[in-house]
């Protein structure tokens, strides 16, 4: 057997165990991380595999090519509303937050390890920031459901944070090997990196969404691949301008999944498989690095400073900056300890290793104590805290099927599956009564593991799931029928035109959208502009200012008025 066929089929039975075990850690509470790098400590040469690798250059370069493959991944499933809702306070967590999280363990370490303070907070900067694979392994699975302000803020400051400790762990490596000063030198390599980074992943993502709906590809396996090529670019065109590459690939991801790209779907099962892939493989490829004799011999140095950083430096950053944006005291605790550290403060603490500083080998061992420490307190922990503080919401049930298009071709369509919740307009009602925009048909109905079809006179109950294939500009009309709450007054309709039925009546707008026009309730649309204009006049094209409403005629049929274009004024 040739050498490479033994690698692969290691590499099989070691992934095929790493699926498995997913499973299982999720009963058991704990982060997929934890069982991964448990793997590959088994597999590695104190283990019952006995695999020998020591090569930190090569684990560098594996979990860097993940980690960009996961930061990708999640912005592609980072809305441009959890960013609305949370870039503030997760922008001073991944800066500021950062940088006080580092410096206070930073000199716990330095005294309790007894060795110089620019190496303590070295090793601070290097556990300084949330994991991002980690996070958002936890907060995506299905026993820490948070509300969407809490889980905006985490999942964003997870996957902006890994720029902010890669910077102060490479300033502070460059300042002990003497090549470069504290002061506006370290300051100015900090707003290289980030604006660098920052700009690429925006450039980046606009030139690669524009290509991939442009390009016309045959095979349609080629737009995943292409798209993941689109995040590597990133990365590397801010590596080589002295940017931050895992902000840029981030951003550019943030930039692909909000836009209409061509075979969405497909691109996100791609990555979801891809990133799935390089957690195994990162995790299980650090796994092998470490030797379980050294951990024990750092454990008790490494309780100390994971006790620290946990319960201290964590929390210390998150009450002195999140109480400026809002957040309440049971909120502020939890984000305090939802801090868990992964595979970037393993990659980082490889760094001084490879550079070749005296106490490299100790600080990888107490580092890769620590990350253990914290995925497995933290990780197991955090839905039983999320209950206790109140803050831990019911999981949503699931739909039963999916329903999908594949398509290489853009669509003037979405298909959008609606929970019927309790407080949601739509509940209750029959499907006739909804008063639903024109371009916004329900496709399927779902009840338990039953599929109903969308008759009118279907009466659709909380825990249903409605399919709607609708056009994009129509969904925040329909939204407001199947949200609780309907949408509130802090949620205005953008100044677009909204086709509705001819037939609508004034009633249905004040009940379903929220929209007060000036006019009898039970007059329809038709009837206003008829009202208004008069028999005679009335052609396609014609318009009625109704006070803060304007009515204009969209489509016409021998029996008179089909669609009428609804547009709020002010």
């Amino acid at each position: 057997m040739f050498p490479v066929d033994g690698l692969i089929l290691v590499g099989a039975v070691l992934m095929l165990f790493a699926v498995a075990s997913s499973k299982f850690s999720a009963r058991l509470g704990l982060p997929v991380l934890v069982i991964f790098i448990g793997l590959g400590i088994l597999a590695g040469s104190e283990g019952i595999g006995g695999i020998e690798f020591e090569n930190y250059a090569l684990a560098n370069g594996i979990g860097t090519v993940a980690l960009a493959l996961i930061l990708f991944d999640g912005g592609l499933r980072t809305s441009t509303g959890a960013l609305r809702i949370a870039w503030k306070p997760a922008l001073a967590l991944a800066t500021i937050g950062v940088a006080i999280t580092s410096l206070v363990t930073g000199l716990a370490a330095a005294w309790v390890l007894g060795i110089p303070l620019l190496e303590g907070v070295l090793l601070g900067s290097i556990v300084g920031s949330t994991d991002a694979a980690a996070v958002f392994s936890v907060l995506r699975g299905k026993g820490a459901r948070l509300s969407e302000r809490l889980g905006s803020l985490l999942e964003v400051e997870s996957g902006s944070n890994d720029p902010m400790a890669i910077f102060l762990t490479v300033g502070i490596l460059e300042i002990l090997l003497g090549r470069i000063e504290p002061g506006l030198p370290l300051l100015g390599f900090f707003v290289l990196q980030m604006s660098v980074g920052a700009v690429t992943g925006l450039v980046v993502g606009h030139l690669g969404l524009n290509a991939n709906n442009r390009i016309n590809l045959d095979a349609a396996g080629l737009y995943p691949v292409m798209m993941a090529a689109v995040g590597f670019l990133a990365y590397g065109v801010a590596a080589s301008l002295g940017g931050s590459g895992f902000l840029a690939v981030y951003v550019a991801g943030i930039v692909l999944g909000n836009g209409r790209i061509v075979f969405q779907r497909g691109i996100l099962l791609f990555t979801d498989g891809m990133a799935w892939l390089a957690q195994i493989v990162m995790f299980t490829v650090l796994g092998l690095l470490v030797f379980p004799s050294r951990l024990l011999e750092v454990a008790p140095a490494g309780l100390y400073i994971a006790a620290i950083l946990i319960l201290v430096a964590r929390p210390v950053a998150a009450a002195g900056l999140l109480p400026f944006f809002g957040l309440n005291a049971r909120e502020i605790a939890l984000v305090a300890w939802v801090g868990l550290r992964g595979a970037v403060p393993i990659i980082l603490a490889t760094y001084p290793l490879l550079v070749g500083l005296p106490d490299g080998r100790l600080l990888f061992n107490v580092v890769f104590f620590v990350v253990l420490v914290s995925a497995v307190t933290q990780g197991w922990s955090l839905p039983r805290v999320a209950t206790w503080l109140g803050l831990k919401r019911p999981a949503e049930p699931e739909p039963p099927v999916t329903l999908e298009i594949t398509s290489l071709r853009h669509l003037t369509g979405d298909i959008v599956d609606y929970l019927v919740v309790e407080r949601a307009k739509a509940a209750g009602r029959l499907i006739r009564e909804l008063s639903l925009p024109d371009g916004a048909v329900i496709a399927m109905v779902t009840r338990g593991q039953e599929i109903i079809p969308p008759r009118g006179s279907l009466k659709l109950l909380p825990g249903d799931h409605a399919f709607f294939v609708l056009r994009p500009e129509v969904r925040r009309l329909v939204d407001r029928v199947f949200t609780a709450g309907g949408g509130g007054p802090d949620e205005s309709l953008p100044a677009v035109e909204f086709p509705l039925s001819a037939r609508t009546r004034v009633a249905d707008l004040v009940e379903f959208y929220g929209i007060d026009v000036d006019a009898a309730g039970e007059s329809t649309l038709e009837q206003l502009i008829r009202q208004r204009v008069g028999d005679a006049d009335i052609v396609i094209g014609t318009t009625v200012d109704l006070g803060s409403v304007r009515l204009r005629v969209r489509e016409m049929s021998a029996e008179g008025m089909e669609v009428v274009g609804l547009q709020l004024l002010v």
